[in-house]
């Protein structure tokens, strides 16, 4: 069984919706969200946390890097798109085949590291502040 290993940014919001999923899937899209667009490396993952997450206040201000194992048949079905710089790779999955695509990982979705943008204040609730808790005692949490 051979896997793909992805990455992909998320906000506060998204990233409470994966926590209670039990770090097993990722939320389904909003009606305007035609897709669902993992990357294929964490450089490019965390240019996007670090540089649009942390400036979102819909997502308080926080950016997620994630990272998971996708069984590599599924996400052979999706080609690579490339949408600027060189390393600003991504797979769009249509948001109707996301569930299917969920299906596809294999083991949990891990958080590598955390952005967190100048106009944080505080985490929207405890789960979410035991994972900043977590991640800053092992040192991979950057404040910019």
């Amino acid at each position: 069984m051979k896997t793909t290993t992805l990455y992909r940014p998320v906000g506060e919001k998204e990233m409470l919706l994966i926590i209670e999923s039990n770090y097993r899937k990722f939320p389904p899209r909003l009606n305007w969200q035609p897709l669902f667009y993992p990357v294929l490396n964490e450089e490019y993952a965390s240019e996007i946390s670090e540089k649009w997450n942390t400036r979102d206040e819909a997502g308080n201000y926080l950016g997620f890097v994630t990272k998971f194992e996708v069984l590599e048949e599924v996400v052979s079905k999706y080609p690579s798109q490339n949408v600027g710089a060189r390393n600003h790779n991504e797979l769009w999955i249509p948001s109707e085949e996301l569930e299917e695509f969920n299906q596809a990982i294999i083991g949990n979705i891990e958080v590598t590291k955390v952005f967190k943008g100048k106009d944080f204040k505080k985490a929207v609730n405890e789960k979410i502040q035991n994972l900043l808790l977590k991640l800053k005692h092992e040192n991979q949490t950057k404040k910019i």
